[in-house]
């Protein structure tokens, strides 16, 4: 008895998604990792389905508005989760 295998290959839609996904979520990455508030650099940026999710803690609100604005800047074709933690 022969075994045979069978593998299935799914690429266009979802290689091309993730590459954009990963080239947004590096834009992002350096906008924070370039803010002139130390804090910011420290926050990750991570992608989640059709959305980008930034997520670590802060100071205070206003930083926490802060980051969320310069990922926005630079990613303005994607929604933002902005989960970061106000210490």
């Amino acid at each position: 008895m022969e075994s045979t295998s069978i593998i299935e290959y799914h690429y266009p839609e979802s290689l091309v998604v993730m590459s954009a996904a990963h080239e947004v979520q590096s834009r992002a990455q350096l906008a924070l990792r370039s803010s002139p508030f130390f804090e910011l650099r420290e926050l990750q940026v991570e992608p989640v389905q059709d959305c980008l999710l930034i997520s670590g803690s802060v100071s205070s609100f206003y930083h926490k508005q802060l980051a969320q604005e310069a990922v926005r800047s630079v990613c303005r074709e994607i929604d933002v989760i902005n989960s970061i933690h106000v210490r």
